[in-house]
């Protein structure tokens, strides 16, 4: 049996007693605090009994902070579930009690504190609106405990010796998964670590394609159709187990974890709005791989405002022409079908009047990327996330069947794209947590083989420090993702839940990443090694699929 909590023995005498019962009593003090900040923003906010979306522009501080202290709470109150479970399946070990222990301590501390919903940004509670009587339920005598004597240097040095002795597992095991998803996670990190890890480098200093023989054989492990229900082809599998392969292949390279996610959108896409027809054309070849799709949404002067788009799609006879022209798509040049989004209504400006295809093209190469007739593109150069590349897109009278008007009826097009953003904000999230174990994985390493003033640097306690808060925060948005991906496996409405995992998994990665290059110093500035390559991949998990200031806004329009 492992060590309880209270069992503090000669070896470690970091852990506070009665842990569990300690951090599960700071849940109720956290929910009644997020109830008062929310009358807070709510009478910043609402007008006339309706929470007024200029309002909440005006008063973002408030809004956006009042998101991040949301997603504080619901990450600390996953955090106590699984503690919860796997002490009753007598697996809470010394090092899963640390990970608890630091994490309530750090999140309670910064809550009180400050939030940093970025480097330079800084929520306080009273920023939100909340007075010094309405924060004393903080002053709670678990809260206290914690905060005093939860994060210590010592109990940060004590979780990376034992981070040590288990080595990678510890970012990898024990997170309350059942069995089958635990052989999904082994099955899927001995293929990142042999057939992944030691070329992605090598793909990014060259800004070359993920090998075309990774996607073949990514397909024939069942990756394109885990989540396609078996009568279309695909293997009917939970978003959990696609959380387990996402993070897993995330780990190795993001471009290689990311391949799938355009085929779950563009599933998600057929799934919710497809006709029958479109269905059973479609999802088989997706779920194979016969057919690679791309998401091609955004457009130049638009970004994150998609009602705007101006991409126009004119009925000729049965069928479309298209004109206009996209921008950051991914994948773009291999790929068989897109999954675009234009305006069918001319007389609109809003996203009224938007429709979604599954427009085919055929796939091109290096040599003519766009063979398709009415549709041209070049390359995007960018930092990192180059396994698939991203490209501009333009398209002059580009031809698209009249079948393939997703569900049949104009009009539908921005609807039938926002039921895909639980799934893909799940998928998102899943990837931040690879992307931040592969930067602890290398950080570690690093620390134990680098020697300075005569010893490791990983002995130097503001090196393990950082290496423990990893290992902490990975922990925490891990718990986080797996809660959006289990409500949307039981039906239940999860856009809140599945946005604060990928706010705060992107932040997350971004740190690891941040400070893994810090304790590789100068040689982490070096191309030659991986952690730059790491850092490049993790800076854009905060800007796609939402990026985190409109994800903080949505969440905080949904949870007032």
């Amino acid at each position: 049996m492992p060590r309880d909590a209270t069992d503090q023995t000669s070896e470690s005498n970091v852990l506070l007693p009665d842990l569990l019962t300690t951090t599960g009593a700071t849940i109720a003090p956290l929910r009644s605090l997020l109830e008062s900040a929310k009358d807070c923003v709510r009478d910043l906010v609402v007008v006339d009994g309706r929470v007024s979306g200029a309002r909440i522009e005006a008063e973002q501080t408030a809004s956006h902070g009042l998101a991040w202290l949301a997603t504080y709470v619901e990450a600390l109150a996953q955090m106590q579930v699984w503690a919860e479970k796997i002490s009753a399946e007598g697996k809470f070990s010394e090092v899963e009690q640390l990970i608890h222990q630091i994490a309530f301590s750090e999140y309670l501390w910064q809550i009180y504190g400050g939030i940093p919903m970025n480097q330079g940004e800084i929520l306080r509670l009273q920023d939100i609106g909340l007075t010094q009587d309405q924060m004393r339920c903080l002053m709670e005598p678990a809260v206290q405990t914690l905060t005093q004597g939860g994060n210590t240097q010592a109990a940060r040095m004590r979780l990376v010796a034992l981070m040590q002795e288990r080595s990678a597992e510890v970012t990898v095991g024990n997170v309350g998964l059942d069995e089958e998803l635990d052989m999904i996670r082994d099955q899927f990190r001995r293929y990142a670590v042999e057939k992944v890890e030691p070329f992605a480098h090598d793909w990014h200093l060259k800004n070359e394609l993920i090998p075309i023989e990774i996607i073949d054989e990514l397909a024939e492990m069942g990756v394109f159709g885990l989540t396609i229900p078996e009568e279309y082809g695909g293997f009917g599998l939970s978003k959990a187990s696609m959380c387990v392969v996402s993070e897993e292949l995330s780990r190795g390279y993001i471009g290689v974890g990311s391949l799938g996610t355009r085929t779950e959108i563009a599933a998600e896409l057929i799934l919710a709005g497809g006709t029958e027809e479109q269905k059973q054309k479609w999802l088989p070849a997706l779920a194979s791989a016969e057919k690679l799709p791309t998401a091609v949404f955004t457009e130049p002067n638009t970004g994150s405002d998609l009602g705007a788009l101006r991409t126009r799609a004119v009925k000729d006879g049965d069928d479309y022409k298209v004109t206009g022209n996209k921008t950051w798509i991914t994948h773009a040049s291999r790929t068989h079908v897109m999954t675009m989004l234009a305006r069918t209504d001319p007389d609109t400006t809003d996203y009224k009047g938007l429709s979604m295809f599954l427009a085919e093209k055929t796939p091109g190469d290096c040599a003519n990327p766009f063979p398709t007739d009415g549709m041209t593109g070049g390359e995007i150069e960018v930092l990192g996330y180059r396994g698939m590349k991203e490209y501009e897109l333009a398209f002059d009278n580009f031809h698209v069947d009249g079948a393939n008007l997703l569900g049949g009826t104009e009009g539908k097009g921005f609807k039938q794209l926002m039921e895909t953003f639980e799934s893909a904000r799940i998928q998102t999230a899943a990837r931040a947590v690879g992307v931040a174990c592969s930067a602890l994985d290398v950080a570690m390493q690093y620390a134990v083989d680098r020697k300075q003033f005569g010893k490791s640097l990983i002995e130097f306690p503001r090196v393990a420090s950082k290496l423990a808060m990893m290992a902490v925060e990975i922990m925490v948005t891990r718990q986080l993702t797996y809660f959006s991906a289990f409500e949307k496996d039981q039906g239940r409405r999860c856009d809140v839940e599945a946005g604060m995992a990928k706010l705060l998994g992107a932040r997350v990665a971004w740190a690891a990443a941040d400070n893994g290059l810090q304790i590789h110093g100068g040689n982490g500035f070096a191309l030659e090694y991986k952690i730059s390559r790491i850092l490049c991949d993790a800076r854009i998990l905060n800007i796609f699929e939402g990026a985190g200031e409109i994800q903080a806004q949505v969440i905080a329009r949904r949870i007032l």
